[in-house]
C-alpha cells in the first residue's frame, strides 16, 4: 500500500528547514540541493514543492500572515469586546507571535537583507500582505468613532502609526537579544489609552 504523504505539512517542513539554510549558510549560498538534502528528500521531489529559494520566501510570508489573519478576523468581530481592546489584542497577538516565532522572522529578515544587497526588493510583497492588516485597523478605528468609544482620530494617520509600531517591534525581536515583549504590549496599551473618548 502506498504511503500517503501529506503535502502541506511536507511543505511546511521543507519551509522550515530552508529558514534555518538560510540562517546558517546565508541567502546567497543556501541552494535547493542542500534544502533538499537537509530534508531527506530528493531533489525533483523539493521541485515539486518550490521553484526556487524566492518562492520558499514568497511561501514563508503568505504561510505566516495568513495563518494571522484569520485569528485577527475572528477577534475583530467578536463584538462582546470593545473596540479598543480587540485592537489591543490584535497587536498584543502579532507581538507574542513574533516573540514566539524569533528564529522564522530573523531568517526571514537575514533573507530580505541578503536580497536587498543584490538589488531585489521585496516590499511589494510585504505591502500586499499588511494591506489586509492595514482595512482591518481602519475598519474596526472607523467603528469606535461611530460608537463614540473613541476620541476624534485620523483613521488613517492611526493604523499608519500602529503599522510603523508593530514593524519596528517585529526588527527588535529579530535582532535585539533583550527584547521584552511584555514592554511593547504595554506601550501599545499606553498608546490604545490615549485614543479614549474622554467624558466632556
Amino acid at each position: 500500500m502506498p504511503k500517503i504523504i501529506d503535502h502541506d505539512k511536507r511543505k511546511e517542513e521543507i519551509l522550515y528547514t530552508a529558514l534555518e539554510v538560510f540562517s546558517r549558510e546565508g541567502y546567497k549560498d543556501a541552494n535547493l540541493s542542500l534544502i533538499a538534502q537537509e530534508c531527506d528528500i530528493s531533489r525533483p521531489t523539493i521541485y515539486q514543492y518550490f521553484h526556487d529559494k524566492e518562492e520558499i520566501y514568497y511561501y514563508a510570508v503568505k504561510l505566516f500572515t495568513g495563518k494571522m489573519f484569520i485569528r485577527y478576523a475572528e477577534i475583530a468581530w467578536d463584538e462582546s469586546r470593545g473596540v479598543l481592546e480587540r485592537l489591543q489584542a490584535i497587536c498584543s497577538d502579532i507581538i507574542m507571535t513574533a516573540a514566539k516565532n524569533r528564529d522564522a522572522l530573523t531568517s526571514l529578515l537575514y533573507v530580505m537583507i541578503q536580497l536587498k544587497k543584490e538589488g531585489k526588493d521585496f516590499s511589494d510583497i510585504i505591502m500586499r500582505r499588511t494591506a489586509k492588516l492595514i482595512i482591518l485597523f481602519k475598519r474596526l478605528l472607523r467603528s469606535g468613532l461611530q460608537s463614540g468609544e473613541m476620541a476624534v482620530i485620523s483613521i488613517n494617520e492611526v493604523s499608519d502609526h500602529l503599522l510603523h509600531l508593530l514593524e519596528s517591534f517585529c526588527f527588535q525581536i529579530a535582532f535585539l537579544d533583550r527584547y521584552d515583549p511584555q514592554a511593547s504590549i504595554k506601550l501599545v496599551n499606553i498608546y490604545f489609552n490615549s485614543l479614549k473618548r474622554t467624558a466632556p
